[in-house]
């Protein structure tokens, strides 16, 4: 078995890694929740990022909530199995750093992924290229994020392999807008459309 990264539509993303464990990150959009999930990953609780009652859980799944991640400002790192969950920051004007959002930095089957979730530029983001990821969700909506051409700009301090734009519209407008993610400007981009797969 391959592990393998689905993309759900708007901030929605299914992670199975070649050992089994299958998490779900920020569940709203799409309708491949039929794998019952090990882990749930909600980067802050925004209907469009913690719809918790569409996935079926397994016995002892993990949740993980923002508050999980980030306690006394210090950013935490959760197991699953040997599966690496950490938060890192993300905010902008819209989401306040004093909020407690987080994105993700997840490690399974020796793939660093990064899901940016809602953010725009930070200076955080200047730590992200010595970690040599694989993988960066970042999202270019241009009105509860940056746009896309400050994604671009991000994809470039980040230097993972492959860039893929997420979270492209407002959830008012669908779940995925191809004009946009067509737009990123990134080396290794990849484009996902909703209920596509990246094998790891």
């Amino acid at each position: 078995m391959r592990g393998r990264i689905t993309y759900q539509g708007h901030a929605s993303i299914r992670l199975e890694a070649k050992t089994g464990e299958v998490i779900y990150i920020d569940p709203y959009a799409g309708d491949k929740y039929d794998l019952p999930a090990d882990a749930v990953l909600m980067s802050h609780i925004h209907p469009d990022h913690c719809t918790i009652d569409k996935v079926t859980l397994k016995p002892d799944a993990l949740i993980v909530r923002h508050t999980d991640l980030l306690k006394d400002g210090v950013y935490q790192k959760l197991f699953l199995n040997r599966i690496g969950i950490k938060g890192v920051p993300a905010y902008n004007e819209r989401h306040p750093k004093e909020n407690g959002f987080v994105g993700f930095i997840i490690e399974l089957d020796d793939v660093k992924i990064y899901i940016a979730s809602d953010t725009s530029k930070i200076p955080e983001m200047n730590d992200l290229k010595a970690m040599s990821l694989d993988y960066a969700f970042l999202p270019c909506d241009g009105f509860y994020n940056m746009d896309v051409n400050e994604a671009s700009e991000c994809a470039a301090i980040i230097g993972a392999k492959h860039t893929v734009p997420y979270h492209t519209c407002r959830k008012e407008e669908g779940d995925f807008s191809e004009e946009t993610a067509l737009q990123l400007q990134a080396n290794g981009k990849i484009i996902l459309k909703p209920g596509e797969s990246i094998e790891l």
